[in-house]
């Protein structure tokens, strides 16, 4: 974020001048421990074992490392975060696809999926998530600093204002400067980040509805007079075969591009949803920390900026969200078919249903997951 690095020059050096003023006492802390012939010697009151145990159970970070956390601390930290809050709300998420896929409640979906399928089906699909978004957030934050700094410098050369600066600025409050600064950062993050991402999230999506989909198959009545009850109707989606499969299926049924189903729509989403993102999370640090005189990566402003970008982006992008779960939903289900795009409906029934859930989702992960990205960031950052 803007304060990050201003913060680990302001901790290197407290930590070198530290550092060096310790030299003096320890050296003559060691010369006076020695015993006869300059030897090191235990303290009495210390037996050998116990001094040993305590060198061994403290964990002293090498040189090498220290330097290479801190040169990637922000893939450290999105990486760690992004499997915490990942696994933490993901059924949240199964929820979300169920109930804009088959038009349901949220009761309604949770007691089904449990009845018929089991606690663990709230958490069916979840790896490829955990690998898919920890890669993509991970990237996406790797995108978004670069692009933030680049895009920095160009408005400080042609306007002669740094938004970085002005974000950094005690008392300082967000303007058309930094909101576009952000802003355009996140949507550069975002529309990058959709050509790796798209096909995790097919292949997640088809691990989410198949449970059901396996169970309307089998109870669906016969068509055209069929003599057996139990025809079920034509449907690929498959709840057997797995992530991996049914990339090999979407291949096989539509060439490469079955892949990027929907690809259009999810870069829509993600475009505009990461231009939202970012900047809602900024702002709302600078409002909560920097404008009051405090630290941007307080715990509080944090915890709040992070939840606030989450329901502000859920709700404003939810309508081509739900397009293109739907429109994913019919592909998986098509085979080789022609399935035509649903439009985005806005202000129209039906067209936020699972918003409630969707807005807790993101909310909470993004609670979890940016509390742990400064929690992380700062002991990174603490390392002498």
């Amino acid at each position: 974020m803007p304060s990050s690095d201003g913060e680990d020059k302001i901790t290197r050096t407290t930590t070198d001048e530290g550092s060096k003023n310790d030299q003096a006492p320890r050296l003559l802390a060691d010369n006076g421990s020695k015993g006869e012939g300059g030897k090191q010697s235990l303290p009495r009151d210390l037996p050998a074992s116990a001094n040993k145990s305590k060198h061994v159970l403290s964990f002293q970070p090498g040189g090498d490392f220290r330097r290479l956390a801190k040169k990637y601390r922000t893939e450290i930290a999105a990486s760690s975060s992004s499997v915490l809050s990942t696994f933490v709300a993901f059924p949240l998420d199964f929820a979300k696809s169920r109930m804009q896929s088959y038009e349901t409640g949220f009761l309604a979906t949770i007691k089904d999926a449990y009845r018929a399928e089991g606690l663990r089906t709230f958490w069916r699909g979840v790896g490829p998530p955990l690998v898919s978004v920890t890669v993509v957030r991970t990237f996406s934050f790797s995108i978004y600093q670069r692009a933030k700094y680049t895009i920095d410098g160009l408005m400080k050369r042609f306007t002669g204002h740094s938004p970085l600066h002005i974000a950094n600025a005690p008392g300082s409050y967000p303007n058309i400067y930094t909101l576009a600064c952000f802003g355009t950062a996140g949507a550069v993050a975002g529309a990058i980040i959709t050509t790796l991402s798209c096909p995790f999230e097919l292949t997640k999506l088809n691990e989410q509805l198949a449970g059901k989909e396996a169970r309307e198959k089998a109870v669906a009545p016969p068509a055209n007079g069929a003599k057996s009850p139990r025809t079920p109707p034509s449907s690929h989606l498959d709840g057997k075969t797995g992530s991996w499969n049914t990339a090999r299926r979407l291949i096989r049924d539509r060439g490469f591009q079955g892949l990027y189903a929907g690809y259009k729509l999810h870069l829509l989403r993600d475009t505009i949803g990461t231009a939202i993102y970012f900047t809602t999370y900024e702002s709302a640090k600078q409002l909560m920390a920097n404008a009051r005189g405090r630290s941007p990566t307080s715990p509080y402003a944090v915890l709040v900026a992070g939840g606030l970008c989450g329901i502000l982006t859920s709700t404003l992008i939810y309508p081509i969200d739900v397009a293109k779960t739907l429109y994913q939903k019919a592909l998986l289900s098509a085979g080789s078919a022609h399935t035509p795009v649903p439009p985005i409906r806005v202000f129209q029934v039906g067209a936020y249903r699972g918003l409630g859930v969707s807005v807790i989702r993101s909310c909470f992960v993004n609670m979890i997951f940016f509390s742990n990205f400064e929690m992380v960031k700062r002991y990174i950052n603490a390392l002498d």
